[in-house]
């Protein structure tokens, strides 16, 4: 029998747990018809969840509600049910790495906890799993509750990172997917506290598989990630994966620099050839800041990746266990 683990982080999230526990919980009773597309032919497969053995692996990321104590309360009624506590709100994205080190089975599916993630697509990626494929991945036909200007910024931020990044980001593609154990071991091998998730799931490689969704809305709550945490989100996955950034305040900076040698030369020819005085203080002024402005800026970007290596030169672990399934003494392999 193959086993498999849902990798569930969870950060204020108890208005969905019981509800999502007994939707996980008769999915695992079902049996599913897959209707699948495999090179232009329409296959038809079973899949029934009573033929794997299933681990719902919660990771509390630090929650200020009652999140820890109603896994807890799940923990004592399923077996299957392992929970990992976080000592703080380290980010999904170290939520994510911390449920893979503490995942058991033969591949792990990733899945948020806020019921948005649709469990009816787990059967058809187990299938894709079951034929090879090491990352079946779920891409969004749509994305839900997000507002149109949100969804218009996720898009053009992803045409600008696989433009300058030397690997593919997948557009519209979130952490809702299933991962061959040999993925997970690739992706718990890096262990940068600073983590894109999205572009390591393609940075690593191995053999990919699309499998196409409708992303619903939030049963409950809110989303916990608001813009200025998607900026930053943003500001990681382009610093992490390019030092395009860095090559365009270099070209600015010479650019900036042949222009302004071309007017020192215009000007001092102007004014030995028709004796004018040199006049123009508000050009001047101009200059000054716009060249000022260009500076910080370079400064700026040049302090992102600096900001970057004093981070990862610490060594600290990327997160802190506080408890593994209800022990103080859970391992801490972070």
């Amino acid at each position: 029998m193959k086993n498999l683990t849902l990798i569930i982080p969870c950060y204020n999230e108890e208005g969905n747990l019981h509800k999502l526990y007994d939707e996980l919980n008769g999915f695992s009773r079902n049996s599913y018809e897959i209707v699948a597309d495999d090179g232009g032919v329409s296959v038809n497969s079973c899949i029934n969840m009573n033929e794997y053995g299933l681990e719902f692996l919660f990771v509390n990321d630090g929650s200020k509600d009652r999140t820890i104590d109603i896994l807890n309360e799940i923990r004592q009624r399923d077996s299957r049910v392992s929970v990992v506590s976080l000592s703080r709100n380290f980010g999904k994205e170290n939520a994510m790495l911390a449920g893979m080190d503490y995942a058991r089975g033969d591949a792990a599916i990733i899945m948020d906890a806020d019921l948005q993630d649709p469990i009816d697509v787990i059967p058809e990626m187990i299938y894709w799993w079951e034929k090879g494929y090491d990352d079946v991945y779920g891409k969004r036909l749509s994305r839900g509750e997000e507002s149109r200007i949100r969804k218009v910024l996720s898009m053009s931020f992803y045409r600008m990172l696989n433009r300058m990044s030397d690997i593919d980001i997948l557009p519209n593609v979130g952490d809702f997917r299933l991962l061959d154990r040999r993925a997970i071991r690739a992706l718990t091998q890096m262990r940068e506290t600073q983590r894109y998730m999205k572009g390591l799931y393609c940075w690593i490689g191995f053999n990919k598989k699309e499998v196409t969704f409708d992303r619903g809305s939030r049963e409950n709550g809110r989303s916990n990630y608001k813009m200025s945490k998607l900026v930053n989100l943003a500001i990681e996955g382009i610093t992490s994966y390019t030092t395009a950034p860095l090559r365009i305040s270099t070209v600015a900076g010479i650019i900036v620099s042949l222009l302004a040698f071309a007017y020192l030369i215009f000007m001092f020819v102007k004014t030995l050839v028709f004796g004018e005085v040199v006049t123009g203080f508000p050009t001047l002024i101009c200059v000054i800041l716009f060249l000022g402005g260009m500076q910080l800026l370079a400064l700026g970007i040049i302090g992102e990746y600096v900001g970057r290596i004093f981070n990862e030169t610490k060594g600290r672990p990327p997160y802190i266990v506080d408890s593994y399934n209800g022990l103080d003494d859970g391992e801490d392999v972070g």
